[in-house]
């Protein structure tokens, strides 16, 4: 594998990426803080110039003579932060006075006193930059001489000391941030790793994983929570598909095992007369049974791979689902069986396949009627909706267990209840939802308890609405 295509651990991937974005967000903030930090240094110490030159000034306002002090009372001033060339100079330009030696480098002061806006003056000598503060010293209003204050730009913005401190400040920052990311991507990425690890399992054919369920991150908690249902879903699949093929051979040996016994009984003449027809009858109901699960295979697998057409037309909801359920009672009859159908007041035209709704019904009223043994009632209510027009089929059964519910519409699961006696091969209700959802409608579980159970048939109403 390519050093591009190369993978890499959740943990790894997100802590690298989300220490650099610190790295870099930390390098910019630092940049700013430096700038401004340098920006209001500059300021400051100007500010304590300026005072240093007013201070000054105003001493020598205050003699009581309109001398200026020799140089032998010069004053001196040293601060923490910096330490200004202080002049003092007579109305004319010339030095009177100085922190410093007078030989050190040429200033004309005259120049200076001259000039009005004087902010900064490049020294030759040293070449560089110096920012000049300039007081008057007056005396009964009477300018007699200048203070001059001067440092350079260089030692204005020196903030070694400041710039240590901000280093030591983001170093801590970028360390603290170090440690809270990689703790939070490894607390997301472990029940990832979990859940990794869990599908490999299940791959192999492992469905019994365990995964954390204190989890308080709502997306991962939902994807722990739905990989384990999808696990438990996949087992019970499993299942499911080990009793099917044990099913299977089982509801197809029976008839088979019948058929050749009833036959071998007519050839071997061990009946005769009206009890050979009799066994001949018999084999041929079995058969019926065979063949009418052969089709149900058949069918199953078409619809599975939408290989079956339909032919959708517009029909009257009250007279399509009237029709479906006397087509079903004329070969069904009983005495303790009652159906009540409830009609809409005013007909809808709704979109269907007039074969498919007839064989969904047939479905429905076959599992009511296995869900009441001893009889009972089912009652078939049509209800208008937005865009469907609503079937219910309800039986008073002793219902669904809770279970079962969630897996009704499997493919080949037939519930604890009928799996031992009921013969079939779990088909019915996945084959009528195919059906349903290929003519534009539904067919889902409405409700069921002790009292009975509820199926819901959604037909789409025609876009005229009538």
């Amino acid at each position: 594998m390519s050093i591009k295509n190369k993978r890499v651990s959740l943990l790894t991937y997100w802590t690298s990426r989300y220490v650099l974005t610190l790295c870099i967000g930390l390098l910019l903030i630092s940049l700013i803080f430096a700038l401004w930090i340098r920006h209001t240094t500059l300021e400051y110490r100007l500010e304590m110039m300026t005072f240093i030159a007013e201070q000054t000034a105003n001493r020598l306002s205050d003699t009581s003579t309109r001398e200026i002090p020799s140089n032998e009372d010069r004053l001196l001033f040293k601060f923490r932060e910096i330490d200004p060339e202080l002049y003092i100079t007579n109305a004319s330009g010339k030095i009177i006075s100085t922190n410093r030696p007078f030989d050190l480098y040429t200033l004309d002061f005259m120049s200076l006193i001259q000039d009005e806006n004087l902010k900064k003056i490049t020294i030759p000598e040293l070449d560089e930059v110096f920012y000049v503060i300039k007081k008057e010293i007056e005396i009964n209003e009477e300018i007699i001489g200048y203070v001059f204050v001067l440092e350079s730009k260089d030692q204005l913005t020196k903030v070694n000391q400041e710039y240590g401190q901000l280093a030591i400040f983001i170093g801590s920052l970028g360390l603290l941030g170090w440690v809270a990311i990689y703790f939070l991507s490894r607390r997301l990425s472990r029940p990832i790793m979990k859940v990794s690890e869990a599908a490999k399992k299940v791959q192999d054919g492992y469905y019994d994983i365990q995964l954390p369920t204190t989890i308080k991150e709502k997306e991962v908690y939902e994807l722990v929570s739905s990989f384990k249902d999808m696990a438990s879903r996949l087992q019970q699949l499993e299942k499911t598909r080990a009793e099917l093929l044990a099913g299977v051979t089982h509801e197809l040996k029976t008839p088979v095992t019948s058929i050749s016994g009833l036959l071998q009984a007519v050839k071997d003449g061990v009946v005769t007369g009206d009890e050979a027809d009799e066994f001949i009858k018999m084999a041929l109901v079995e058969t019926m049974k065979m063949k009418t699960m052969v089709g149900d295979l058949l069918a199953f697998n078409s619809f599975a791979v939408d290989a079956v057409p339909v032919n959708i037309k517009l029909h009257e909801v009250n007279q399509l689902i009237g029709d479906s359920i006397s087509l079903w009672e004329m070969t069904n009859k009983s005495d303790q069986l009652e159906i009540e159908y409830i009609r809409l007041r005013e007909d809808k035209m709704v979109s269907a396949d007039l074969v498919r709704i007839q064989q969904i019904i047939a479905n429905l009223l076959i599992n009511a009627v296995q869900a009441m043994p001893n009889g009972g009632k089912i009652t078939v209510t049509l209800s208008e909706q937005e865009a469907f027009v609503e079937a219910l089929v309800q039986d008073s059964g002793n219902g669904i267990p809770k279970n079962d519910q969630p897996l009704i519409f499997e493919r080949f699961y037939r519930g604890e209840n009928k799996k031992y006696s009921v013969r079939g091969l779990g088909l019915g209700l996945p084959l009528s939802r195919m059906m349903a959802q290929s003519i534009g409608g539904d067919l889902l579980l409405g409700n069921s308890d002790e009292e009975g159970t509820v199926f819901k048939i959604l037909l789409k109403k025609s876009e005229s609405g009538n």
